[in-house]
């Protein structure tokens, strides 16, 4: 059964970093479109970052610059950096792959076909 599992959220304070991991259990990540989303309560769920199978990036206006998703083929994981965190950017943040090679769906949640259970970063003032 495919799996995805996020991990190495946590509280911060405002002007520091997290490394979010997700590992993937049932398939090789690296060969479809992955992203990463966040939601906070009462509202739509994000795109924060993509990347294609072939390397390329996407990330929302609100995030660049600051934030870096990568993925480990060897682990088969992927990983967003998150430096210079703001108290807005606290969410659940899930991890999420599509079907397809190439996120060409852009941020539409409804692309993407799988999704971890999210891990809660929280950035403080």
């Amino acid at each position: 059964q495919v799996q995805l599992v996020e991990s190495g959220g946590g509280s911060v304070q405002a002007g520091g970093s997290l490394r979010l991991s997700c590992g993937a259990a049932g398939w090789t990540l690296r060969e479809f479109c992955l992203a990463w989303f966040r939601q906070t309560p009462g509202e739509e769920r994000e795109g924060v970052a993509s990347l294609d199978s072939d390397g390329g990036t996407r990330y929302a206006d609100s995030v660049k610059g600051r934030f870096t998703i990568s993925t480990d083929n060897a682990k088969n994981t992927l990983y967003l950096q998150m430096d210079s965190l703001k108290p807005e950017d606290t969410a659940m943040y899930y991890c999420a792959t599509s079907p397809m090679l190439y996120c060409s769906g852009g941020f539409r949640p409804g692309a993407f076909g799988r999704w971890g259970l999210g891990t809660q970063v929280t950035v403080s003032s």
